[in-house]
């Protein structure tokens, strides 16, 4: 399986930080046009956490993400809902094994992205340039949303 690089990753942060509103509303469109069960699975979790500050952040990430992978050259097939039901218990399984013995290990095996699964690591726990930093709930949830979209679109990936 070929990884995403910190290369791409840097090159789809300097795409995606760079778009103006209109930009970023089309790139949105297209990767929401090529993945809209992942997308769909993704935008649950606000409701489901409860916590609407999330939306904006996984709409970002989304589009991120998906440039990242698109960066690296990595086609993925569509995520299904049969995809994403296969994939939650041992997602959450894994997830309860990773933060009860906080092995980072158990992230690069699930994911196989080892470099994109650092980056949101580092993401969610690293100040902005403004000094901001997001509160531990929503760091948590949308750490663990996050890597859920990395497995799932890699395991896109093997499929395609």
């Amino acid at each position: 399986m070929k990884h995403v690089s910190f290369a791409a990753i840097e090159k789809a942060i300097s795409i995606v930080d760079n778009l103006d509103d209109d930009g970023l509303e089309k790139l949105s469109e297209k990767y929401a046009l090529a993945q809209p069960t992942l997308l769909g699975y993704v935008m649950s979790a606000p409701a489901e956490y409860n916590n609407e500050p999330l939306e904006g952040l996984l709409i970002y990430y989304f589009c991120l993400l998906s440039a990242c992978f698109e960066e690296q050259g990595l086609q993925a097939a569509q995520v299904s809902e049969n995809d994403i039901d296969e994939f939650e218990e041992p997602y959450f399984d894994m997830l309860d094994a990773y933060f009860e013995n906080d092995d980072e290990d158990l992230l690069d095996e699930f994911c196989d992205q080892p470099e994109l699964t650092r980056f949101m690591a580092m993401e969610i726990s690293t100040e902005d340039t403004d000094g901001s930093s997001l509160d531990d709930e929503t760091a948590t949830q949308l750490f663990i949303v996050t890597v859920a979209m990395i497995a799932l679109m890699n395991r896109a990936v093997n499929q395609a």
